[in-house]
C-alpha cells in the first residue's frame, strides 16, 4: 500500500529523512534538511546521544520529530529498518562499520529499499589508516592545513569553534552529497552511499588557496598573506573602548575611501607597497584606538569601506541589517538564525522547536504507517525483506 507524503513546508516538502542521532555534524545537517522542509525523523538513543546541553535548547533538532530507539535490543534494528524502508535519505554519524553492526547498515537498508541515499558522517571517512580511530573537529582541520593558516605569526594557531570542520567542511558537504544523490536517486530509481568525511570537506573549502599557493601567491605560514591577516587592510584593529573593528578593504577604490574616513589618507603608505604594510598597520592601528567602535561604526555607516563592527552573538541580532532581514528569529523563547538561503516561492521558517527525544513517536508511527515503532511488532521483522518494486514500499513494518 502506498503511503502518503508527510505534508511539509519548503522546497524539499515530501522528502522523508531518517537521522541517527549523534552529536555535531549529523544532527546540524538534519537541521539544515529539516529547515528546507524534509521531514526529518530523529531516532534517538534511550540515554540521550551524550552531548551537554539540554534538549530543550538544542536548535540542531528543531524543526525535526524525534522517537527513541534502542539498537542493541533484538527489536531496535527492526524499527530503523522499517523507517528506512519509507524513507528518501538517511544519514547517520557512528565511525565504519559500527551501523553495520548494528543491524542498520547500507547494505541491510539497501535490501529494503534500493532508492534510499545513505549518508555517513564522519571525520576522517570510511577508508585509510585513521578510519577507526576517535577525533574532534579540531584533530581534522589540523591534519587539512586549515587550522595552521588561522592566526597570528607569533601565536599558536586561532581555534575557529566547530565551525569550519563540522560545519563547514562536514554537515555542509553531507547535505549537499545526499541531495545530489537525491537527484540521481530520482532519475534512476538506484540509490547510494554518500562517504561525508569532514577532512575531505574541510581540505575541499581550501581550493582556492591551493591554488594561489601553486601560484606563488600565497605563502605556506599564516600571518603574512592577502587574507590570513597579513594585509594591513584586511584584519581587525581594536578601538577605544577595547572592542573590535573588521577591515576588508581590499580592492582599490574600496581602500581609497578608508583610508580617507580614517583620516590617514595624506600620509598613508602606497598599499601595493609591501615593504611598508609593517608601517601602515601601525597607522592604521593608532587611528582605531582613538575612538570606540560604537564612534567608528558611525563614521563608516553608508560608505563602501568594507569596515563593520565586530559583534557579539548576543549583540548580532539587534543589527539594523541583520534584524531588517530577520536573518535571527525568535522562537519558543530561543534566539536563533533563521533557516538558510531563501527561496521565493517555497518558503522556509522554524515552525517547530527542538524534537524532544522520543516525543513524536505516535504521529511518526501512523505518518509513516510504521506501527512497530510503537512496540506492536512480532518477530516479522526479522524475516528476509520481501521483494519490491522501486519506489514502491513493501507491506511490511
Amino acid at each position: 500500500m502506498a503511503v502518503a507524503r508527510t505534508p511539509g513546508r519548503g522546497p524539499l516538502a515530501g522528502v522523508r529523512v531518517v537521522e541517527l542521532a549523534g552529536i555535531g555534524p549529523g544532527p546540524f545537517a538534519g537541521m539544515l534538511l529539516a529547515d528546507l522542509g524534509a521531514d526529518v525523523v530523529r531516532v534517538d538513543r534511550p540515554n540521550g546521544s551524550g552531548l551537554a546541553i539540554d534538549p530543550a535548547y538544542d536548535v540542531t533538532n528543531r524543526n525535526k520529530r524525534s522517537v527513541i530507539v534502542d539498537l542493541k535490543t533484538g527489536e531496535g534494528p527492526a524499527r530503523v529498518l522499517a523507517l528506512a524502508e519509507r524513507a528518501d535519505i538517511l544519514i547517520e554519524g557512528y565511525r565504519p562499520g559500527v551501523a553495520e553492526r548494528l543491524g542498520v547498515g547500507p547494505e541491510t537498508c539497501h535490501a529494503r529499499n534500493p532508492r534510499l541515499v545513505y549518508g555517513r558522517m564522519t571525520g576522517w571517512g570510511q577508508e585509510g589508516p585513521l578510519a577507526p580511530r576517535a577525533g574532534h573537529d579540531i584533530a581534522y582541520i589540523a591534519l587539512t592545513g586549515t587550522l595552521g593558516m588561522i592566526g597570528t605569526p607569533d601565536a599558536p594557531p586561532a581555534i575557529p569553534a566547530n565551525l569550519v570542520g563540522d560545519y563547514a567542511g562536514g554537515a555542509l558537504y553531507l547535505v549537499v552529497g545526499v541531495l545530489a544523490a537525491l537527484h540521481h536517486a530520482r532519475a534512476t530509481g538506484t540509490g547510494q552511499v554518500v562517504d561525508a568525511a569532514i577532512v575531505d570537506g574541510t581540505a575541499h573549502l581550501s581550493s582556492m588557496i591551493h591554488g594561489m599557493l601553486a601560484a606563488g601567491g600565497w605563502q605556506d605560514r599564516r600571518g603574512v598573506n592577502l587574507l590570513d591577516g597579513g594585509c594591513p587592510f584586511y584584519g581587525i584593529y581594536e578601538t577605544a573602548d577595547g572592542r573590535y573593528m573588521a577591515v576588508g578593504a581590499l580592492e582599490q577604490q574600496f581602500y581609497t575611501e578608508f583610508v580617507e574616513l580614517l583620516g590617514i589618507a595624506d600620509r598613508a603608505p602606497a598599499r601595493k607597497d609591501v615593504a611598508r604594510w609593517g608601517e601602515l598597520r601601525e597607522m592604521v592601528a593608532a587611528r582605531f584606538k582613538t575612538r570606540t567602535r560604537d564612534e567608528w561604526t558611525a563614521v563608516f555607516e553608508g560608505s563602501d569601506a568594507c569596515v563593520a563592527p565586530v559583534l557579539s552573538l548576543r549583540e548580532a541580532p539587534a543589527h539594523p541589517h541583520l534584524a531588517a532581514r530577520g536573518t535571527f528569529t525568535d522562537h519558543g523563547g530561543i534566539t536563533q538564525p533563521a533557516p538558510a538561503p531563501r527561496f521565493s516561492v517555497t518558503h522556509t521558517a522554524v515552525h517547530g522547536g527542538p524534537a524532544q527525544p522520543g516525543a513524536d513517536t505516535g504521529d511518526v508511527a501512523r505518518d509513516w504507517d510504521v506501527p512497530r515503532l510503537l512496540g506492536a511488532a512480532t518477530d516479522e521483522a526479522f524475516d528476509p525483506p520481501e521483494p519490491r518494486l522501486p519506489g514502491r514500499p513493501s507491506s511490511k513494518g
